[in-house]
């Protein structure tokens, strides 16, 4: 809270700008509203985590500097693969998208976290990690310490950090997470570092010649931390009542976001077809125009 109320300070007396308090207090009740979740069992969030445990393929020494340099990498390399699919599957999207439904980026926006993550099944990409000796308990305080690294890069005034830029996940880079612009979409996964987003092809630098739009790629409108939180949810039920088919039920529980089973899909990969086909065509327009208006001649 101290670090939000030297934020606060600096957007009135440095940057010369407005604070979102609209926003920032419906990011505090998310966040107040995150806390009951608190009250779910490890073995709810993490299914099957204890079992993997006690059959588990090594006993790592808890008290060891390895046991936890290989739990951030373990964490990482997981993380990395939660937030891709939290991004890349409506069922996890529907929780994911309340981090993303600020229009605005600050310190408050990192605790906008989604109440239902770990009923949804989001968190079992971990249990893996039991297997190789680590608690449930331990698995669940490294996710933890990863989400509390991500508090300070939830900002749009810091600066662009030199070479630290491609390895740890900096402000810029989160910036570019957080941006809904159609180049910037689905891009930099990963928690403390961006390696395995370079590794995978998912890394994205900010340009400066193109400012981050924050929020959804249609913009939340509301302050209300209910309709933040389960705005996803009325229009996925009703898309599901519409499937007319098994296979259409799998594609709007597992397809990206935007997906239709007519073809009118709005995920990532059609809006930049529809872009990358638009722009050839207004840069073959005037060329065709010319050719219409020489015949005419």
């Amino acid at each position: 809270m101290g670090a939000v109320v030297l934020e606060v300070l600096a957007y009135k007396f440095i940057f010369k700008r407005e604070y979102g308090w609209r926003s920032a207090l419906a990011s505090v009740a998310v966040s107040v509203g995150r806390n009951v979740t608190r009250l779910l069992p490890v073995a709810v969030s993490l299914p099957g985590a204890y079992w993997l445990y006690e059959h588990r393929l090594f006993s790592v020494p808890q008290q060891g500097v390895w046991y936890w340099v290989s739990l951030f990498l373990g964490i990482e390399f997981f993380y990395y693969w939660y937030h891709r699919l939290g991004h890349r599957v409506r069922w996890f999207w529907l929780s994911h998208a309340v981090h993303h439904s600020s229009n605005e980026i600050n310190l408050l926006a990192a605790g906008r976290l989604a109440w239902t993550s770990q009923i949804t099944g989001a968190y079992v990409i971990f249990v893996p990690l039991a297997a190789f000796g680590f608690t449930p308990e331990s698995i669940l305080a490294g996710y933890a310490l990863n989400l509390s690294y991500q508090f300070w890069i939830h900002a749009d005034w810091m600066p662009k950090l030199g070479p630290l830029e491609g390895i740890l996940n900096t402000p810029s880079a989160h910036r570019v997470h957080h941006a809904a612009n159609l180049d910037y979409l689905d891009a930099n996964y990963g928690g403390v570092l961006v390696v395995f987003d370079r590794l995978f092809g998912t890394y994205v630098p900010e340009r400066d010649d193109l400012p981050c739009r924050y929020g959804l790629v249609h913009p939340l409108k509301t302050n209300n931390p209910f309709k933040i939180v389960f705005h996803q949810f009325g229009p996925f039920l009703r898309d599901v009542m519409s499937a007319r088919s098994p296979r259409e039920v799998a594609g709007y529980f597992f397809a990206p976001p935007g997906w239709r089973p007519d073809g009118n899909s709005e995920t990532t990969e059609d809006m930049r077809r529809k872009a990358a086909a638009e722009k050839q065509a207004s840069a073959s327009t005037p060329a065709h125009e010319a050719g219409q208006q020489a015949v005419a001649v």
